[in-house]
């Protein structure tokens, strides 16, 4: 996208009519069905057909299937996603006629202008944290308006607009268009090295969120578990922003007595009560403590937030129920860096113990980019070794040329379990099939992934049955 340049956002009111190239993403499709509900006049294009794109036709967007010049007429405003690129014949034509060009996040910003931003950030757990701030608003009645970076299992979008004052928005770090946004409150779950194709190295990372708490604007709440949310909390005061902490090694939300129950989890937040929470994993109970603080500083009451969080079913692609077949559950996660794998393998654990207590955890994993597998493979197989059994795919390219020598071979070498217990596969097909031969009753199948790895989820569940 170096043929754009990002701009300052305007409000909403001001972008007149809007094309956006690339609507049918999950990110671009949120802010154009925001739009839309808002009265604006919307078009766009996509690669191709999509529930999502159907779903904007239906309340008035005009989408174009393929990209043509001649799409962009009467358009004051173009948005353009990241995946776009500079040969793109409707950025070509937009920058011909001189119109104003601006990337999602200038448009996030755009619909955030004038309601109380509430943005959340962080390496990991951005999704379902902003998920569950979202769920737990809604079932107080403040009814915000919100984008997600995936989809809510209550409603299936991933964005809508709201009747209330706060805006609920996923704040992407992974190209740095975070620093786009100005939200009142921020929650940073956590800094670590990430986006390494686009940051060069982890200082950079961290310099990129010490300028995105610079843009805050009443209070950051940050998560003191992670040593780079900590250091950066400490930064953030030093420069006189107000700061509140989380997490189970102290802060101002000081969260204890973590334990699995049932498919769910149970901890309590000193000084304000219990907290039950319906998904796996210790690192949801400090997810869903950043929400209470948010919560907090909102004046909602605690005990509402609480009910709120007890409703708050899982995102799509969060550790989401796939299905059971032969006594066996099987998962699906969006886990792509090895923190994240790690975490989820945890919840994994926990799964296990209520659903047989005497299963194994079977991990089938899909690297995404070839510049993560290359930056990551030694994390990725000790993240893995969590496993009992672990299936490794080749690389998802998504946006990424192969590089030579790397591949999922590479992860797969790199588990540290015994060899009969860590197969590469290449060939995506064949993936049920090693599925069924290895997993047994009472076993929890979790797939992992950014990339096509999700679409294995039902097929493991009709080959086990």
């Amino acid at each position: 996208m170096s043929l754009v340049k990002l701009v300052d956002p305007v409000a909403a009111a001001d972008l007149g009519r809007v094309h956006f190239i690339g609507i049918g993403g999950a990110g671009m499709s949120g802010i154009a069905r925001i739009l839309l509900k808002r009265g604006v006049r919307v078009t766009g294009s996509d690669a191709r057909s999509s529930e999502l794109v159907t779903e904007l036709r239906e309340l008035g967007a005009t989408v174009h299937i393929g990209h043509a010049a001649s799409h962009i007429k009467n358009v004051d405003t173009v948005v353009v996603s990241t995946a776009i690129r500079d040969s793109n014949p409707e950025l070509g034509e937009a920058l011909k006629q001189g119109l104003r060009i601006i990337p999602r996040a200038a448009a996030l910003a755009s619909v955030m202008a004038g309601r109380t931003g509430v943005a959340i950030a962080g390496t990991h757990g951005k999704t379902t944290t902003t998920s569950m701030l979202t769920v737990a608003l809604q079932k107080c009645g403040a009814d915000p308006s919100y984008c997600v970076g995936g989809q809510l299992v209550t409603t299936g979008l991933g964005a809508d607009e709201g009747s209330g004052e706060v805006f609920v928005a996923e704040a992407d770090e992974s190209d740095g268009s975070f620093l786009m946004l100005a939200p009142d409150i921020a929650v940073v779950t956590n800094v670590e090295a990430d986006h390494l194709d686009n940051y060069g190295d982890p200082h950079e990372v961290h310099a990129s969120f010490a300028r995105f708490s610079d843009r805050v604007g009443s209070l950051l709440i940050a998560c003191v578990d992670d040593p780079g949310a900590a250091e950066l909390a400490d930064l953030a005061r030093s420069r006189g922003k107000r700061v509140r902490t989380y997490g189970t090694t102290g802060g101002d939300y000081h969260v204890t007595a973590v334990r699995p129950e049932g498919f769910g989890t149970v901890f309590s937040v000193e000084g304000m009560g219990d907290v039950r929470l319906a998904v796996p994993g210790a690192h949801n109970a400090l997810n869903a403590t950043a929400v209470i603080a948010v919560a907090d500083e909102l004046g909602l009451p605690f005990e509402e937030i609480r009910d709120g969080l007890a409703a708050f079913t899982g995102a799509k692609r969060r550790f989401e129920s796939k299905g059971e077949a032969g006594g066996v559950a099987v998962f699906d996660s969006y886990a792509h860096h090895p923190t994240e794998l790690a975490a989820d393998l945890r919840a994994a654990r926990d799964v296990v113990a209520s659903f047989s207590g005497t299963g194994r955890v079977v991990a089938v994993f899909q690297p995404h980019l070839y510049s993560r597998t290359r930056f990551f493979a030694d994390e990725f197989g000790a993240a893995l070794g969590l496993a009992d059994e672990v299936i490794v795919l080749d690389v998802y390219g998504a946006r990424e040329d192969p590089e030579p020598g790397v591949s999922g071979a590479m992860v797969a070498a790199r588990v540290p379990l015994p060899g009969e217990r860590v197969a590469y596969a290449p060939d995506r097909s064949a993936v049920p099939g090693l599925v069924a031969e290895r997993a047994r009753p009472g076993d929890v199948v979790l797939t992992m992934g950014a990339g096509d790895v999700t679409e294995l989820g039902p097929q493991i569940v009709a080959r086990l049955g």
